[in-house]
């Protein structure tokens, strides 16, 4: 399947992009340590090995994927190009369409280790990581809400005055029931209510009354153990909830929340958006990267490697500015995450085009 050419370019692509990712990890673990080291000082340094860098470095590794493939790509190609490897290819007869099998190939492979990473096994690291910035770095958890109202079910609507999160307890329950045509007919109210797991929920000072036949039905009690089809995290929705759940349970929290007529869910619709964004750009951003650097240049790989850094910086900068409009409203979080990948799609043509053609 693979000939020698194959093998020799995607091991000086794979080997070039995990060096490029030990490179800049290094250094991004002298300046994340210079800016949080108060809280490493404080921190145990156990949490400090295992809960944070055990956790930050794949998830910071993983977000910039595309900017280590691009520069993998720039740096061994533009290294070929300098040594006329190229060109000796060329002249033996291998073609640019051929040449680029092998770059697909190592883009597929790091496209699909970086999809799985970050929808199944990043999200659960980051449960670790967030609560250990949460609890020695800067506390950026949501712990208390007032004036909670949602959907639980169709046709059942729960409301708090307030919760707090840190003893689990709400104040002042009250869940409606209305049937087809929006008739009450049942309410349940608690003086306060005490979450345990999943949607297990204690009610204290509970009072009960069902509406049926025109009459009323009261029981009340001091406790009551019921399931109610809520839990905090559907209300209580911090900054970095979206990170901490993998692609099927992201499906899901969006599916229940729109369901329940939750409104600022923008941030879990555009992190799904943005893990198949993502994957994508490192097709486009190969073909972009060795339509750059596979002629050899009078500037050598300099020239090369500033104009793709140039080029990945420009993508990531604009896929965050998309990234802000979604979450603003301005767009829907699928145009904001693909509108980047569509634009550096046609680039990649007219490059890949202007290239063969020369």
């Amino acid at each position: 399947m693979f000939k020698i050419l194959d093998r020799y370019i995607i091991r000086k692509f794979l080997g070039t992009y995990v060096f490029a990712i030990v490179l800049l990890l290094a250094i991004v673990i002298v300046f994340d340590v210079n800016e949080k080291l108060d809280a490493f000082v404080k921190a145990p340094f156990k949490a400090t090995l295992f809960d944070y860098f055990l956790n930050f470095l794949p998830y910071f590794a993983n977000q910039f994927s595309p900017l280590f493939t691009f520069i993998a790509v720039i740096f061994f190609t533009t290294k070929l190009a300098d040594n006329s490897e190229i060109i000796a290819m060329m002249s033996a007869g291998v073609s640019l369409k051929r040449l680029l099998r092998p770059y697909m190939f190592s883009a597929a492979l790091i496209a699909i280790f970086t999809f799985l990473l970050s929808a199944y096994v990043i999200p659960p690291a980051n449960v670790k990581r967030i609560n250990y910035t949460n609890t020695y770095v800067r506390n950026k958890r949501v712990d208390y809400g007032a004036n909670i109202m949602l959907m639980v079910a169709p046709g059942e609507i729960a409301y708090m005055s307030r919760y707090d999160n840190v003893s689990k307890t709400g104040h002042r329950f009250q869940l409606d029931s209305f049937d087809a045509d929006q008739r009450l007919t049942s309410r349940l109210t608690a003086q306060s209510i005490r979450w345990d797991t999943l949607y297990s929920w204690q009610l204290y000072d509970y009072v009960k009354r069902d509406f049926r036949a025109d009459r009323e039905y009261i029981e009340q009690g001091r406790t009551l153990d019921t399931i109610i089809a809520f839990e905090p995290r559907d209300f209580l929705i911090s900054k970095d909830d979206h990170e901490q759940l993998t692609t099927p349970e992201l499906v899901q929290y969006i599916d229940r929340q729109k369901m329940r007529g939750v409104g600022n869910i923008q941030s879990f619709e555009v992190e799904y958006e943005r893990r198949y964004a993502m994957t994508a750009a490192a097709f486009i951003l190969t073909v972009i990267g060795m339509s750059l650097s596979v002629r050899k240049v009078k500037g050598g790989m300099g020239i090369n490697i500033g104009v793709g850094l140039v080029l990945s910086f420009s993508y990531i900068l604009f896929m965050t500015i998309t990234q802000t409009f979604a979450i603003s409203g301005l767009t829907s979080p699928f145009v904001a995450m693909w509108i980047p990948n569509l634009i550096y799609i046609v680039i990649a043509i007219i490059l890949y085009r202007r290239v063969a053609k020369g």
